[in-house]
């Protein structure tokens, strides 16, 4: 798999490159949107009733199909996915995690998108539709109902991205699912060509885990968030404040190991 390391994600480092000391391009500005030109990404997530999925495994799934559609070669200049793709980056990154199940599922495989399992767990990202817009197949599945149990993952698989859920903040599956998709997007859009490469030949493969607050507190960027890219490969999750979480709530940390 080659990743697409161009224009697609330009936008989304931009947003980031002064808060991490980075060079920065030039941006538009995201306050302004008109509401009718809102876009957000659909993650369907499976969570058949009878044998529901691990928690992490999902969540790692969706982390996963959420970059793998922006990097995936049709979302280049001149892909098929491209303007779709494109002018969401463009503004603000909006996910929605919604359920599926059964026939449902088996409906929303045949719209453009990414389905990644981990674990026996299946998470599909789609193309980023217009929320007005939104097939009657997507807009029919809930977005509530789609908690699961926490769960006690595994070791972390050596040289993965750690993408870690706030201790203090609970959040829905649905929600965690939407915020880890955030991270590994800030991630990659900040990484060197070659690590980006090397993480697309590993099919974006992360791990998501909860710490404990005082390791929490103590990963933060904190007022140095330049320094904590630098010398921790730290990124944060800021989340907007739209649904379930106060504006300005960091949701996550991601932290690529160090090379």
């Amino acid at each position: 798999m080659n990743p697409v390391v161009n224009d697609v994600l330009a936008p989304l480092a931009a947003r980031y490159a002064s808060w991490l000391g980075l060079p920065a391009h030039a941006v538009a500005d995201v306050r302004d949107e008109d509401p009718a030109q809102v876009r957000a990404m659909p993650i369907i997530l499976r969570i058949e009733r009878d044998v529901p999925p691990a928690r992490t495994a999902l969540l790692e799934a969706a982390a996963a199909a959420s970059i793998a559609v922006c990097l995936d070669p049709r979302s280049a200049p001149g892909g098929e996915w491209h303007d779709d793709v494109g002018a969401w980056i463009a503004g603000r990154i909006r996910k929605v995690a919604r359920r599926a199940r059964g026939a449902h599922w088996q409906a929303v495989a045949d719209l453009p998108g990414i389905t990644v399992e981990v674990a026996g767990a299946e998470a599909r990202a789609l193309l980023p539709w217009p929320v007005a817009e939104l097939p009657k197949v997507v807009s029919r599945l809930q977005i509530s109902g789609s908690e699961l149990p926490a769960d006690e993952p595994g070791p972390v698989p050596a040289g993965a991205p750690v993408l870690l859920l706030n201790p203090d903040v609970p959040m829905t599956t649905g929600k965690a699912a939407a915020q880890v998709g955030h991270a590994t997007m800030i991630l990659a859009s900040v990484l060197e060509p070659d690590r980006l490469k090397q993480w697309a030949a590993e099919a974006y493969r992360c791990a998501v885990r909860t710490p404990s607050p005082d390791l929490w507190r103590a990963m933060l960027p904190g007022n140095d968030p330049a320094g904590a890219w630098r010398d921790r490969r730290i990124v944060a999750v800021r989340d907007a404040g739209f649904t379930e979480v106060a504006p300005g709530t960091i949701t996550v940390l991601a932290q690529d190991p160090e090379r």
